[in-house]
């Protein structure tokens, strides 16, 4: 029998009846993992459920989201390796239509030398047929003037001879 002491005096507590044997511990094991079979079907149950839901949904977004990111960086790349190319190619035709540029810049300016010579060596033959015709017209005055001249020179003699010499040697003035 049991007695609690209280203040007011001894109380009498009746004995309990006679106790059960304790379980065993493979017992308590036992009702353990019966216990727990709701809770991990419970548990299984969300995990299947997390999966489905929330799990495959996710990993879908994120491998679309990775393509997509992926895709718009090779995209990218893509389009600045077009745009180099486009860029090259450009550089290129610059560089060859400059070439020409200068090429026909320089058939140009043979052209005009071309024709500065040949108005140059037009002028030259000009110049030398007008001198050649002076020479020509100058040779024919001189020869007239030589006759001219060869013409009253004896007359001109025989002036200067009355001019210089007296009249007392016979001569009239």
């Amino acid at each position: 029998m049991e007695f609690l002491i209280h203040q007011a005096g001894i109380i009498l507590l009746a004995a309990p009846a006679a106790t059960p044997p304790e379980p065993s511990i493979a017992d308590q094991v036992g009702q353990l993992f019966v216990g727990a079979v709701p809770t991990a079907l419970l548990f299984i149950l969300l995990v299947l459920a997390y999966q489905f839901l929330v799990q495959r949904p996710l990993s879908r977004t994120l491998a679309e989201r990775r393509a997509r990111t992926v895709g718009a960086m090779e995209a990218a790349h893509q389009a600045i390796s077009r745009a180099e190319e486009r860029a090259r190619e450009y550089e290129a035709k610059l560089r060859q239509a400059r070439a020409q540029i200068y090429k026909d810049r320089e058939e140009r300016v043979r052209q005009w030398n071309a024709e500065r010579d040949e108005s140059l060596e037009a002028a030259r033959k000009a110049a030398g047929h007008r001198v050649s015709q002076a020479k020509t017209q100058l040779d024919a005055e001189a020869a007239q003037a030589r006759q001219t001249i060869q013409a009253s020179a004896g007359e001109l003699a025989n002036r200067v001879v009355r001019a210089v010499l007296p009249m007392a040697v016979g001569g009239t003035r």
